[in-house]
């Protein structure tokens, strides 16, 4: 497929479509804003272009916006299509590949969300194949879900890994003296991130001295967050477990000091961004071998169980909470959480790393 660069287009000009506002505050949304502002930095022109419609299922609203934008676009424009935007709608981007400079950037592939049926992933992984074989390369926010990439037959040499950056963060200070341990769990509340899971661990340590705050949109699925917190209710854990909804940096700041530990019982993350701050601020964690998680945090500063396995979660906040071994383990968890988080970019050298994938994965001829 040759691509050459069209009248009037910059070499460094990134058109970046997503599915609704680009404000959003998710993980995906907040690495394509940090991207974009990166890029921006750095000299390029970005220009986000925010569809309608229904994602990722891609209704005919999504197809139209998308067809309609990447219409307008002039030959040799360099696109990067989020892959919510592009996952389920390969028709307009096989329509424009031969004109446009088009690269996907994949969060994690459609159907490895929780809760869908075989048909549902059959259907996901069908059009995502389409849709990424129109690309000329493909941006992954790991190198866990660039490898999964190869069961959707894009060739390794198209595929460039770019992780999110993780900005220094103060030492979380933990609850004021006498209050309980501190859990916190951030992350949209969806099927994926495992918040009912958590709940029935919660459940199991009544006896225990703990509260929780569980800080994400409850608004991505209404039907399961409704379910999740009627069921903290009838388990009586409502005095103890607070659902925020919606944060900004600041709280969010707030909540990550405030905490003892952080817990994310995910079925599978592409990343996980909230587990880096969480590093960042000097956090144990206690997640789950999901996805990229166990890519994403150290073994010194993390017990990881098995996806689902509530008693299996249960039993690591018990031994973290409650035994003396257990504090111990907190205390050397946090070390290695910080020192960790020394390690990992920060933004603008993400930013960096995220340009020259571009480049590399869409020169111009």
């Amino acid at each position: 497929m040759g691509r050459i660069r069209g009248p009037g287009v910059k070499p460094e000009e990134l058109h970046l479509i997503i599915p609704g506002p680009i404000d959003q505050r998710t993980g995906g949304y907040l690495y394509d804003a940090h991207m974009a502002a990166g890029l921006e930095r750095l000299g390029w022109t970005v220009v986000v272009h925010s569809l309608d419609g229904d994602f990722p299922d891609g209704d005919a609203q999504a197809e139209a916006s998308l067809a309609s934008v990447l219409a307008g676009l002039p030959e040799g424009t360099r696109v990067l299509l989020d892959g919510l935007a592009m996952g389920a709608l390969p028709g307009p981007i096989l329509a424009h590949a031969t004109r446009l400079r088009v690269l996907g950037l994949v969060h994690h592939p459609l159907a490895d969300e929780t809760g869908l049926d075989a048909v549902q992933k059959d259907r996901f992984r069908t059009l995502e194949r389409e849709a990424l074989s129109a690309c000329m390369g493909v941006l992954c926010t790991s190198a866990f879900t660039a490898t999964r990439l190869e069961v959707y037959g894009v060739p390794t040499a198209r595929v460039r890994a770019v992780p999110p950056g993780t900005e220094p963060a103060p030492r979380a200070l933990g609850p004021a003296e006498g209050e309980a341990p501190r859990l916190l769990c951030v992350g949209t509340v969806v099927p994926r991130k495992g918040q009912d899971v958590l709940v029935r661990a919660l459940a199991r340590l009544r006896h225990l001295r703990w509260s929780c705050v569980c800080a994400g949109n409850l608004d991505k699925a209404p039907t399961y967050a409704s379910a999740v917190r009627t069921q903290a209710v009838e388990e009586g854990l409502s005095d103890r477990l607070a659902f925020t909804g919606k944060c900004g940096q600041s709280a969010l700041d707030d909540l990550y000091h405030s905490a003892s530990l952080f817990v994310l019982p995910s079925h599978h993350e592409g990343y996980g961004m909230a587990l880096t701050e969480a590093l960042a601020h000097g956090l144990p964690i206690v997640s789950t071998t999901g996805g990229a998680v166990p890519h994403t945090v150290p073994d010194a500063a993390a017990i990881l169980v098995t996806p689902g396995d509530e008693a299996g979660l249960a039993d690591a906040l018990g031994y973290l909470l409650a035994s003396p071994a257990g504090a111990l383990r907190r205390a050397r968890m946090a070390s290695a959480a910080r020192a960790h988080a020394r390690t990992l970019p920060t933004w603008e050298r993400a930013a960096s790393a995220f340009a020259q994938a571009i480049l590399e994965l869409s020169p111009v001829e």
